[in-house]
């Protein structure tokens, strides 16, 4: 499962993505005031990943306070071999429904808008995805953040379950692509 992380780390490597800018305005008795949302993803391309909303009367001010969120709520996602995911997930945040699925090496990253986002700074190269239900931003983020956060690893699932990796991923035969599921050839 994703972790979130507490200790410091090297802001240096990390990588922001802005997703969306909102202008808002509000009427008040001389005409319109406006302001501005954004939505911003930051990562370190290595496993973590984070989002974080800001709103300001100006739009760098906005910007600055979403990637100071998204700092502050960095969470570590286990990947297979660093460039994919380890299973089929689905996650929902309100309307916002995703489903990812984990990839071959070549695919690359298909996902939409604000999923790519959060896919190219958490550092997958290689995943298939589907939104359905809402192309509001705020809401395919966190139903994709839902989602990370089901993730597991072989070595979690094992330690979970009280067994080893080998049990749990299987093991492959010789010369054939099948897999047996803890059970030896005699």
């Amino acid at each position: 499962m994703a972790q979130i992380e507490t200790r410091g780390h090297d802001e240096a490597e990390l990588v922001d993505k802005l997703v969306s800018i909102n202008r808002v305005a509000k009427v008040v008795k001389g005409g319109r005031r406006f302001g501005f949302a954004a939505l911003i993803v930051v990562g370190d391309t290595k496993g973590r990943v984070g989002f974080g909303s800001g709103k300001a009367r100006e739009v760098p001010e906005a910007i600055r306070k979403a990637t100071e969120r998204a700092k502050r709520n960095l969470v570590r996602v286990p990947l297979r071999e660093g460039r994919t995911l380890h299973h089929d997930v689905s996650g929902h945040f309100g309307a916002g429904h995703v489903v990812m699925r984990p990839a071959p090496p070549g695919t690359g990253i298909i996902a939409g808008g604000p999923m790519r986002a959060v896919f190219e700074t958490l550092g997958v190269q290689d995943v298939v995805t589907k939104s359905v239900g809402t192309s509001n931003p705020y809401n395919m983020i966190r139903a994709t953040f839902a989602a990370l956060a089901k993730l597991m690893s072989p070595r979690q699932v094992a330690a979970k379950r009280g067994k080893k990796v080998g049990d749990i991923i299987g093991r492959r035969e010789k010369g054939s692509g099948k897999r047996t599921a803890g059970k030896e050839k005699e």
